[in-house]
């Protein structure tokens, strides 16, 4: 299982205004575990001040995926879960990396 380890964040909405009443932007450094094909792992991160209904609406790696997808879902208050999961048809050990994700909340 991956530890998202050194996570900032930043709180605001100026960039959607009218659209969405608030949002985050989150970097957190990734070591993820090694996945062999069909695989994946789900971990959480805390995001103070999200909650249920808020929408992830992008979640990255800075690394080559390999054929990995990276997805990411509000769980509870203040905690977001993202996963990552092999679909390559090889097993694939990413490298540390930074996890990017957006959230926001509708108006």
């Amino acid at each position: 299982m991956a530890t998202a380890t050194a996570v900032t964040t930043r709180r605001g909405n100026d960039q959607f205004r009218g659209i969405f009443s608030d949002t985050w932007v989150v970097k957190a450094t990734l070591d993820a575990g090694s996945l062999v094909n069909g695989a994946g792992e789900t971990d959480d991160v805390t995001v103070a001040g999200v909650a249920l209904g808020d929408m992830v609406i992008g979640a990255s790696l800075g690394v080559d995926l390999v054929g990995l997808t990276v997805t990411g879902y509000v769980s509870a208050a203040n905690t977001v879960k993202f996963r990552i999961q092999n679909e390559s048809e090889a097993t694939v050990n990413l490298d540390s990396a930074t996890l990017r994700i957006v959230i926001v909340r509708m108006v």
